[in-house]
């Protein structure tokens, strides 16, 4: 078991990482709220992990935090529910917001992630509440999250910023048609990739 990684971040193309431990790079795949704590490209970094081999890969799936770690591999558990679809999770919601809109039993905010559909929220809402009644939830993280509610939001080697944001949001299972749509419309001069995927997705939650 690949517990934590520490070396150099050497890439940053989301929701993809690589990070160079003596001269060996380990590609890491992370959710995108964990994916906004990293630092620049060069710079050190250290990542928790999860391994997960299969019959045709061995894939890494990086957090930034025991919460994110924890909380993915609880939702890997739930039947339905794979590595891909975990991320997408995470990246439309942090951990304390997954949690809150469990406890909530906020169906509407789960349904709009890709990959999960209205039976496979309700199995999460069931499946996940016992899990999560001990987790604890700040103030400023339930007000911001019912504030997501009310208002319907929930260095690489592309070239462009929109085309990095628009590979990042097909890799988490957005169709290509809606992630172009919205990334139009939330599209400002001067955004980078990160800033693109962030209002994105809270554009699409």
């Amino acid at each position: 078991m690949i517990s934590k990684i520490r070396g150099l971040l050497d890439e940053k193309n989301p929701p993809f990482i690589v990070i160079d431990v003596a001269g060996i790079g380990y590609e890491i795949q992370m959710p995108m709220s964990c994916f906004y704590e990293l630092p620049q490209a060069g710079e050190a970094v250290s990542v928790l992990t999860h391994f997960v081999v299969r019959e045709d890969a061995q894939l890494l799936y990086g957090f930034t935090d025991q919460s994110s770690r924890k909380l993915f591999r609880e939702l890997i558990k739930v039947n339905g529910i794979g590595p891909k679809v975990a991320l997408a999770i995470l990246s439309g919601l942090n951990s304390s917001e997954f949690v809150l809109a469990v406890q909530q039993d906020s169906l509407t905010s789960l349904t709009k992630i890709p990959g999960v559909g209205k039976k496979t929220a309700e199995r999460l809402l069931v499946e996940m509440k016992d899990k999560l009644k001990d987790w604890q939830v700040s103030g400023d993280q339930a007000s911001n999250l019912k504030l997501m509610q009310a208002n319907g939001e929930m260095g690489g080697a592309l070239a462009k910023p929109e085309d990095e944001a628009l590979a990042a949001l097909e890799a988490l299972g957005y169709k290509a048609a809606m992630a172009q749509r919205v990334l139009k419309q939330v599209q400002r001069d001067g955004m980078t990739s990160e800033q693109l995927i962030r209002e994105s997705l809270k554009a699409m939650l």
